[in-house]
């Protein structure tokens, strides 16, 4: 569905209504910090998943890209197919002594429906499947605690259905992709589906979010 509102607004939509009136977080300017780490997440649309990151403390930069296949350097057209693969992925760069990788990991299951297999709301197909990725055992364990704490509180009205998979590769998106909403917020999909679901995000999370916002 988001490919068809990508090709659809590509060609038909022109800009009406003005500028959206939500502030959309952007990618620090500023150098990394000398212990700057990186997460990886994929949880549908990496459109949404990139300013749900970028508005956080602490978080430089999310890079919108793809992870969990096998092709190499995958193009945007590839993963849409559904056989690389991968899955839309953002690559979260943080400075781990303003934001735990436990606080990102708790901001991932805020904004999106994690019981959804293969799927995102209308976005549907492997490419949209939700996955945290981990580089150590102790990041496994802060990912599988979170998991078995919601699931036994009964946090969604399913199961969750995140996989848990070791990180292997992250292959950035196509230019365009990047900072997508903050640079196309009258895009049809972008006012109708990304920037509601990341309103509804920050009234459920309690942050930190970046003053500002």
């Amino acid at each position: 569905m988001k490919r068809f509102f990508f090709t659809f607004c590509a060609i038909f939509l022109v800009v009406a209504c003005g500028q959206t009136q939500t502030p959309i977080p952007t990618k620090d300017p500023r150098p990394p910090s000398p212990n700057e780490q990186a997460a990886y997440f994929a949880e549908g649309c990496f459109w949404h998943a990139e300013i749900v990151f970028q508005s956080l403390l602490g978080v430089r930069d999310a890079v919108s890209g793809f992870s969990g296949g096998s092709t190499r350097s995958p193009s945007y057209e590839e993963v849409c197919t559904g056989s690389t693969g991968h899955a839309e992925t953002v690559k979260v760069l943080y400075d781990p002594s303003k934001i735990s990788f436990k606080t990102l990991v708790e901001a991932f299951f805020a904004s999106f429906d994690p019981t959804q297999l293969n799927r995102q709301g209308n976005d549907v197909g492997t490419q949209y499947r939700s996955i945290i990725f981990y580089r150590n055992a102790e990041e496994k364990k802060i990912i599988d605690d979170e998991i078995a704490m919601l699931n036994a509180n009964h946090k969604f009205s399913g199961k969750i259905v995140t996989e848990v998979k070791p990180f292997s590769n992250f292959y950035a998106a196509e230019d365009y992709h990047q900072e997508y909403i903050k640079n196309n917020p009258n895009q049809g999909y972008v006012r109708n589906v990304s920037i509601p679901d990341y309103i509804e995000f920050r009234k459920t999370f309690k942050g930190p979010f970046k003053p500002g916002l």
